[in-house]
């Protein structure tokens, strides 16, 4: 039995686990997707205190080597069933069982889709949620990416230095980014921005030709592009835990700062908790108060 298992190893889950370690207990780190979580994908990290840049997959390189370092063990598969048992706790596998004193939730969020018709149909082909991933696909190409965030702004930045052209597609008419970001992307030449519209068709028929916006005075007008590039926020996915650890409306784990749930030794860390700021550093911070509460919980 592990004194602590630990759902997921992005920032939050990861630093949970160099925080456990340190403070001498065993550790368990299981992550269904990728080690690094979604940093993994950043083109560039520029805001990570005294790190002035470093790539996401760097970063998350770094950090997972850090804890493994310290003896954290790692198993990749997704979690299908967490349950009480006895004095502590059982997570499932694959069929395999993992038991553990006390569970921290670190299970992030995933990418929000955007709910236009055929976008499952046309992801993979020319419909993407990671520019860093798929953007070399689109070299020289007409590419769109949607969304007014941080992360729409650095999907376009990065699209841009490889796409022939790139169109950012916000539904407002202001961005919510940083205004490092905005005035980046006001700067590239080949960006240019559709405010105040949406996507409302995905054209093409074995894959993305092009889109149909809708602006606000319902006019609309088709655009050529290749790419397309979603990047409209995120969403939890949490609901195989709602029975141990309670969730808010949007599906997210209502904890407040010292991270810890209703259920005495199960604790949450990072996107996946209900907070104002979801951002790297909000992340690793989760996993030290996490991994901190945890311990004392497990000492007392």
């Amino acid at each position: 039995m592990y004194d602590i298992l630990i759902v997921g190893g992005g920032p939050a889950g990861l630093t949970a686990a160099v925080y456990a370690r340190r403070a001498g207990k065993s550790v368990l780190v299981l992550e269904g997707t990728g080690f690094g979580g979604q940093i993994a994908s950043s083109h560039l990290v520029e805001n990570y205190p005294a790190i002035p840049a470093v790539s996401g997959a760097d970063y998350s390189e770094a950090l997972t080597a850090q804890a493994k370092a310290l003896g954290a063990e790692t198993q990749f598969g997704r979690v299908s069933g967490l349950r009480r048992e006895g004095d502590g706790f059982v997570l499932t596998v694959r069929k395999k069982e993992f038991e553990g004193r006390a569970v921290i939730l670190a299970t992030g969020a995933k990418h929000r889709k955007l709910g236009v018709t055929r976008e499952e149909e046309l992801t993979g082909r020319g419909v993407s949620y990671c520019a860093v991933c798929d953007g070399a696909f689109f070299k020289g190409r007409d590419t769109a990416v949607v969304g007014g965030g941080d992360s729409a702004l650095q999907a376009a930045l990065f699209l841009s230095g490889v796409a022939k052209s790139v169109t950012l597609i916000h539904r407002r008419g202001e961005f919510r980014g940083q205004e490092a970001n905005e005035a980046a992307v006001r700067q590239r030449e080949n960006i240019t921005l559709a405010l105040d519209s949406q996507v409302v068709e995905l054209l093409g028929e074995n894959a993305l030709s092009g889109l149909v916006l809708e602006n606000r005075a319902g006019e609309r007008r088709e655009l050529a592009a290749e790419g397309l590039f979603i990047e409209v926020g995120q969403e939890p996915d949490n609901g195989l835990f709602s029975q141990l650890a309670q969730l808010d409306e949007g599906g997210y784990f209502q904890a407040g700062e010292d991270c810890r749930t209703g259920t005495p030794g199960i604790f949450v860390a990072g996107d996946c908790r209900a907070k104002e700021l979801r951002q790297l550093t909000t992340a690793v911070a989760d996993g030290s108060v996490a991994a901190t509460a945890a311990c004392q919980w497990l000492d007392r």
